[in-house]
Order: structure tokens, then C-alpha cells, then sequence
């Protein structure tokens, strides 16, 4: 098979694991959802990457909805790393290290934690480690706007204080680039989960919301829904927001994009408490 051909069928396989994911989410689809979508497919190897690209966004029902995780699907995501293996030590996070592979590492250690979470094997250690790291928010207008907001970091929320303090001490990236960075990791934005990652988008709400909002103007639908999924998990952890997500979801809902697009609209719309299990 062709390098384009594999791309094409990986792709589509993806495609169809998020459309299962997603007609989960509504009740629609059987139990073992994961396992599900390798024993029907015609490239079982496909399927297995299909896992690992959309990672933990395939088990949104399981954890936001009704849907029960089998040991089928724990299996079936144990193969995928057996078969595509992550790298035997986490590649460190940029600029010391290329962006990239640093991203796919927090996406696996996403699927890995969720996984173990939703298994009750958390204390049997991960099928991917965690990365270290996180995006840096250099933008001194971004910190200036949320110490006259809330009137200062907050030094009781340790997550607060070392993300603030990473941002007056690295110089790495802007506001437009982190909030994409971001994006790229929307994964992870999910209420199970938390690392460094959550902490930047916990003391960045602003930022957040202006890389929505631009991504929204430049007709970028897929980075803005990415990077909405960062507002809707803060909107449900009770942190004061810039702007309403609702009627930003309710926008990128009427764009489509895809399977994979539509998924993420609908965690989003699960977090913010638009639809109910």
C-alpha cells in the first residue's frame, strides 16, 4: 500500500471510530465501542491507529455519557500501543524539544490515564508516562488582564502560582500560538484529567478565549472548536470566562467539519451542560 493510500485509510478509520464515539454519546450505539471498531474493520491495523488519533476523545461516553467500558475495549487499546509503540522516554517539551512528538506524547498519556481511570487500574501503571511540560504563555498583556481581573494570580491554587511564574520566566510563544498549541492538545480536556497542561489553561482564560474568537474570524473552524473545548472544561470547573461558550459552541455546531469536529462539539456541549445523558 501506498504512503498516501495508508494515510487515506487511517484517516477514514478515524473518521468512522469518532462517528461511533459520537453516536455513543447519544445512546445510540452497542457496548464495547473500541473493541467494536477493530473486530468490523477491513484493515485491523487501521483500526488500532484509528485509537491512538483519536485517543481519549473515544471514550466521551464513557465518561460523559452512560456508556461502560469492557475489558474488549481495554484490550483493544493495549493492542494499539503494543502495535505503534510511543517512544521508550517522553520527548521534552519545546523549545528544547521538536513540537510535535511532544504533542502525540500528551495525547497518549491522555488515552493511557483516562483508560486506566475509567478501568480501575490506575495503580498498575500507564501505557504511556506522562510528558513534561506545557505550553507557556508569554503574552505580559494576557497576565496584566488577569491580575486586574481577579486581583492577581492566585498563590492558593499552586497550579496558578507555577504557571504564572512560568510565564514571567520563559520567553516561548504569544497568545495566537499558544492558544493553538492548545488546541492541539484539546484531548485532554476532559473533566477526568489533570497535569500541567490543565494548570495553563486554568491561569489563561483570556488567552483561550481571543485564540477562540480569532480562530472563529479567520474561519478556522477546527482550531476554534479545538480550542473551545479548553473554555467549555473551565466553564465547568466554575472558572469566570471572558465570554459566553454557549452561543460559541451553538456557531461552530452549524459548521460541521466531520465526524471528528462533531465529537468535539458535542463534549463541549456535554460539558457545558447543553445536552444530558
Amino acid at each position: 500500500m501506498s504512503p498516501d493510500r495508508s494515510q487515506t485509510v487511517y484517516a477514514a478509520s478515524a473518521a468512522d471510530l469518532a462517528l461511533g464515539a459520537l453516536d455513543a454519546l447519544r445512546g445510540v450505539e452497542g457496548t464495547a465501542l473500541v473493541a467494536a471498531h477493530v473486530e468490523r474493520a477491513d484493515d485491523p491495523k487501521a483500526a488500532l491507529a484509528a485509537i491512538r488519533v483519536v485517543g481519549a476523545d473515544a471514550f466521551a461516553p464513557h465518561l460523559l455519557g452512560d456508556a461502560v467500558l469492557h475489558p474488549e475495549d481495554v484490550a483493544a487499546v493495549s493492542q494499539s500501543f503494543a502495535v505503534f509503540p510511543p517512544p521508550v522516554s517522553t520527548p521534552g517539551p519545546p523549545p528544547s524539544g521538536p513540537v510535535e512528538p511532544w504533542i502525540a506524547a500528551w495525547r497518549d498519556w491522555a488515552t493511557a490515564a483516562l483508560v486506566a481511570r475509567l478501568a480501575g487500574t490506575e495503580g498498575d501503571g500507564l501505557l504511556a508516562p506522562q510528558p513534561s511540560g506545557a505550553p507557556v504563555l508569554t503574552d505580559h498583556a494576557e497576565g496584566a488582564a488577569r491580575g486586574a481581573d481577579t486581583g492577581g494570580p492566585d498563590s492558593s491554587r499552586p497550579d496558578v502560582a507555577a504557571s504564572a511564574a512560568a510565564t514571567s520566566d520563559t520567553s516561548d510563544t504569544d497568545w495566537q500560538r499558544w492558544s493553538v498549541r492548545m488546541g492541539q492538545l484539546s484531548p485532554l480536556a476532559v473533566p477526568a484529567l489533570d497535569s500541567p497542561v490543565h494548570a495553563a489553561a486554568r491561569a489563561a482564560p483570556l488567552a483561550l478565549a481571543r485564540g477562540a474568537t480569532r480562530a472563529v474570524l479567520r474561519r478556522d473552524f477546527p482550531t476554534a472548536t479545538h480550542i473551545t473545548r479548553w473554555l467549555a472544561l473551565l466553564h465547568a470547573d466554575g472558572v469566570r470566562l471572558p465570554l459566553d461558550p454557549v452561543p460559541l459552541v451553538e456557531h461552530l455546531r452549524l459548521h460541521g467539519g466531520g465526524p471528528r469536529l462533531a465529537l468535539d462539539v458535542a463534549i463541549a456541549r456535554r460539558l457545558l451542560g447543553m445536552e444530558s445523558p
